[in-house]
């Protein structure tokens, strides 16, 4: 007898659970069209196409921040960031290949760093 009632508990529980999943669908769909009507309302005083929000949702494009703001990934930016600094290295074997010494390091970088030989390739500092 106790195996029946679990069952009939187990069973009340799940129609419950099916029921409830169905109001969260609907509150959900309801808060989505509200979020929907808006965005196109706003679209269409902007002056927006359906193709124009496509193609932005397509590319993975931020909007761009307004002059004078500071986006959060250039807030964390150091001191020297977009400024040229003066290349540290400069490769033999073709002069006009150059590297500062920061980021990813180009292909003869990392062929000196192997020889052990990327002392070699450095530029003579100005006195």
């Amino acid at each position: 007898m106790a195996r029946t009632t679990v069952a009939s508990q187990l069973a009340a529980l799940r129609k419950q659970r099916e029921l409830i999943a169905k109001k969260e669908q609907a509150l959900l769909s309801k808060s989505h069209d509200k979020v929907l009507t808006k965005i196109v309302q706003m679209a269409k005083e902007a002056g927006l196409t359906a193709s124009d929000i496509s193609k932005a949702f397509g590319s993975g494009k931020a909007a761009k921040v307004a002059k004078g703001t500071k986006s959060p990934k250039s807030a964390s930016k150091g001191a020297l960031s977009g400024k040229k600094i003066a290349p540290k290295y400069r490769n033999p074997a073709n002069a006009e290949q150059t590297w500062t010494g920061r980021g990813v390091s180009p292909t003869w970088v990392q062929e000196l760093k192997t020889a052990g030989k990327l002392d070699s390739a450095l530029i003579a500092a100005p006195h």
